[in-house]
């Protein structure tokens, strides 16, 4: 059975980016769908598949991190407005029964990601 999930970890810290809000969306041609809103657990991960079963549906998908409130919330001074604000990652599912992991590792100034496993 096929599921997607995501982690954070903050490669300013060197530590999971717990506490920080994360929101998923499903996109079409008639606009995009908020299919979940969640903060992710002291591991920096939700606390359980953002997506699986029936769910799981081919398409496009955008996940959105809250990348400044979350370092605001650590005490880091950021300009206003901050370089990165909220990052958006958009990536397609094209097999509903394969395993989708989509990492983040961010910093107030730069980010990254990768198909996990």
């Amino acid at each position: 059975m096929g599921r997607l999930t995501t982690h954070v970890l903050d490669t300013m810290n060197g530590c999971p980016a717990a506490g920080m809000a994360v929101t998923l969306w499903r996109l079409a041609p008639q606009g995009a769908e908020c299919l979940a809103e969640l903060r992710l657990n002291d591991d920096g991960r939700a606390d359980a598949p953002l997506l699986e079963g029936t769910a799981m549906q081919p398409g496009r998908y955008r996940l959105v991190f809250a990348v400044a409130d979350y370092f605001r919330a650590r005490g880091v001074a950021l300009p206003e407005p901050p370089f990165l604000d909220e990052v958006p990652l958009e990536f397609g599912l094209a097999d509903p029964a394969l395993h989708y992991h989509v990492p983040l590792l961010a910093s107030p100034w730069a980010y990254s990601t990768y198909r996990g496993s």
